[in-house]
């Protein structure tokens, strides 16, 4: 384990993390929204906001996939140091990280059963930017639309149709987040 691997975790966990999961549920609650959070110096490649949520999503319970250049030596110690979180394979994952291309194929990831739908992926998609336009997005949490600069949108049209089944996507550019449900309809424009 490297030196850099200790660094970059909370320094006042309790307070930090209950800010970031307030922030992390909005934009759950709230598809669309861009959040800021803070609290984290995670190692490169992660972005801060992939690194505040692992701090807060991940423990020694939950199963991450680490994709394309997510998956790297201080990365891996990292995660193993702050969160415990075992490293799995796409099919076994609680959690999933990369960026969007490296994800692929969505299809591999968890999407619950028909009794526990619960039991699915939540996949933290690293971008380039957030911003509020692109596809537009309606169904709860949303008061008549939203816009959110997507990957693509075929994916999450294909996820929205097997609710209540389906993967929950959280999205991070920096220090910004933004939410995706599998309930939320997403429609290109």
């Amino acid at each position: 384990m490297t030196a850099h691997a200790l660094e970059g975790g909370f320094t006042e966990a309790s307070v930090q993390s209950a800010r970031a999961f307030r922030e992390i549920l909005e934009a759950m609650a709230r598809p669309g929204t861009i959040r800021k959070i803070a609290g984290a110096q995670p190692p490169a490649p992660l972005s801060i906001a992939a690194g505040v949520a692992l701090l807060v999503l991940a423990d020694p319970t939950t199963r991450l996939h680490l994709a394309g250049d997510a998956d790297c030596p201080v990365v891996r110690d990292w995660v193993a140091f702050h969160t415990g979180a075992p490293l799995a394979s796409a099919e076994d994952a609680d959690f999933a990280l990369g960026t969007w291309s490296a994800l692929h194929p969505v299809s591999r990831f968890r999407i619950g059963q028909p009794d526990y739908p619960d039991r699915s992926a939540t996949l933290i998609v690293e971008c380039d930017r957030l911003a509020p336009h692109g596809p537009c997005l309606t169904g709860p949490g949303i008061e008549t639309a939203a816009w959110l600069n997507l990957p693509e949108t075929a994916a999450f049209r294909a996820n929205r149709a097997l609710f209540p089944l389906g993967f929950d996507t959280l999205f991070t550019a920096g220090d910004r987040i933004a939410g995706l449900p599998r309930s939320t309809r997403v429609e290109a424009i």
